[in-house]
């Protein structure tokens, strides 16, 4: 259960959307940030296909995607050490470099909503990292879903989901959806799960993607935002899901490590989320150029 506040002027205040306004400088370095990417995916992308001719499991997307993190800014620091196969990784959420981040630092891969496939080059970096695509509203073959997840899990995969639904401010944690763990409900043989806390630190309040902030608006702040800001990835210890029951007690389990770690890297009971809008959505842009919210990565 999470914890009333004790003292609110304790924390950073609730994130809001100001007015986006880029001068010169903002925009040479975001086009400098972009033309680095750009310069990444170059190189990157023709080695992991010559890679794939000889080998299996070609290590650029990570690659890719850690130096992307770095590249927006993130001055990333892991502690723990994340497993490499078999294992099924459950983090708190609060912001798309959540995946950038993660995908670089463990090599993992993602479940999505199968919208994402179709956008235009985030849909084919999506594939290259291996994503997970189901139809979420598409209750008649959630059996066929499962399968896809547990056969990406079969092939030694490590599977990456964020059970909020949605993104928050970095001091709350909102319950955990089950139905995203259905995989889990038995769990396949081996597998492990793996809690995970992304930890942005006193950057919390301007990396989080929530309210009514555009994603082309935060994408923007962030990637015009000058210097670094650290971003601390905690592999938490693993547990067997098969000890702990079904799906419900797998999410109960998992949010209550999570938290307990939140509440230690903190030093601070978590506070409810209430902001007066809704969360804005992790989603791959819509035809307009204007995000869809829907449920994340």
């Amino acid at each position: 259960m999470v914890p009333p506040l004790v003292a609110a002027q304790d924390y950073p205040a609730a994130p809001s959307t100001p007015p986006l306004v880029l001068g010169p400088i903002a925009i040479i370095r975001i086009g400098l940030r972009l033309a680095m990417i750009a310069l990444a995916l170059l190189v990157c992308v023709p080695l992991h296909y010559a890679y794939r001719v000889v080998a299996y499991g070609s290590p650029l997307p990570k690659l890719f995607l850690f130096l992307t993190t770095r590249i927006v800014g993130a001055r990333l620091k892991v502690f723990g050490t994340p497993l490499r196969r078999d294992v099924f990784f459950i983090a708190n959420h609060m912001s798309w470099v959540d995946i950038p981040a993660l995908a670089g630092s463990s090599g993992t891969a993602f479940v999505a909503k199968a919208e994402i496939a179709k956008a235009p080059i985030l849909g084919w970096l999506c594939r290259l990292n291996r994503t997970v695509f189901v139809q979420r509203e598409a209750r008649l073959n959630v059996a066929e879903q499962i399968n896809s997840v547990r056969e990406a899990l079969a092939d030694n995969w490590s599977i990456t989901v964020f059970p909020e639904g949605t993104t928050t401010d970095g001091w709350s944690l909102l319950p955990f959806k089950s139905s995203i763990l259905k995989v889990l409900d038995p769990p396949p043989a081996g597998i492990l799960v793996q809690p995970v806390v992304l930890d942005y630190g006193p950057a919390s309040e301007w990396i989080a993607w929530v309210g009514v902030e555009p994603g082309l608006h935060n994408a923007l702040r962030i990637l015009s935002h000058p210097g670094s800001f650290e971003l601390r990835v905690h592999y938490l210890e693993p547990f067997a899901p098969q000890e702990i029951g079904g799906r419900k007690a797998i999410a109960a389990e998992a949010r209550r490590r999570i938290e307990a770690a939140l509440v230690t890297i903190r030093g601070l009971p978590l506070r409810p989320f209430a902001l007066d809008v809704e969360a804005v959505r992790y989603a791959a842009p819509a035809a307009s150029g204007e995000p869809d919210p829907v449920d994340p990565a």
